[in-house]
């Protein structure tokens, strides 16, 4: 079987075909996993953690995570920005993550069969199902969910600036930012 893989500009093209607002090449070696990160996920703020397959522990040690994230080179970072009516804008915001997550299920179903080995890593708490079985059953779609750039441990502020990616855009904005593993 052959795959064709793509060179930067065409992954941007199919990014923002996609709808994302930035697309940058991802150098896998600059992602750097950190405690801390995922100390934030057990400190429980957005209700999610042990209730969720791709969220801590659910998704793995940072050790297994580590494991995944080292047998690749290269991928790259896609964004949605939105713009908010002020910084208490949660309507905004939600509305941007959803569409940020539309936009990330469209690109992988792109990108899988170029790179069928790929690893998504998304924004946020997955939500395909309206309730996940962790963890008393397996994951009903485990080949359609992902776990999120900061439950693998990655600062995304930090992810963003070694690959030359903004992450702020002025104030009444908001940046939803994940990656696609390639090769």
């Amino acid at each position: 079987m052959c795959f064709i893989v793509l060179d930067i500009e065409e992954l941007k093209e199919l990014g923002k075909g996609s709808g994302f607002t930035h697309v940058a090449a991802l150098d896998c070696s600059t992602i750097k996993l950190l405690p801390d990160v995922r100390q934030m996920c057990a400190s429980n703020t957005c209700h999610m953690y042990g209730k969720n397959w791709h969220c801590p522990p659910g998704c793995g040690t940072l050790e297994e995570c580590e494991a995944r994230i080292r047998s690749y080179s290269r991928g790259i970072l896609v964004q949605t920005v939105g713009e908010l009516e002020d910084s208490m804008d949660g309507e905004g915001m939600i509305e941007t993550e959803k569409a940020h997550k539309e936009h990330f299920f469209e690109l992988e179903e792109k990108l899988r069969s170029k790179y069928p080995r790929m690893l998504p890593i998304g924004s946020g708490a997955c939500t395909r199902c309206a309730s996940c079985t962790y963890p008393d059953a397996p994951c009903r779609f485990p080949d359609k969910t992902f776990a999120s750039m900061e439950a693998y441990g990655m600062l995304v502020t930090q992810v963003c600036q070694d690959n030359d990616l903004p992450y702020y855009y002025g104030p009444c904005t908001i940046a939803y930012t994940s990656c696609f593993l390639l090769e």
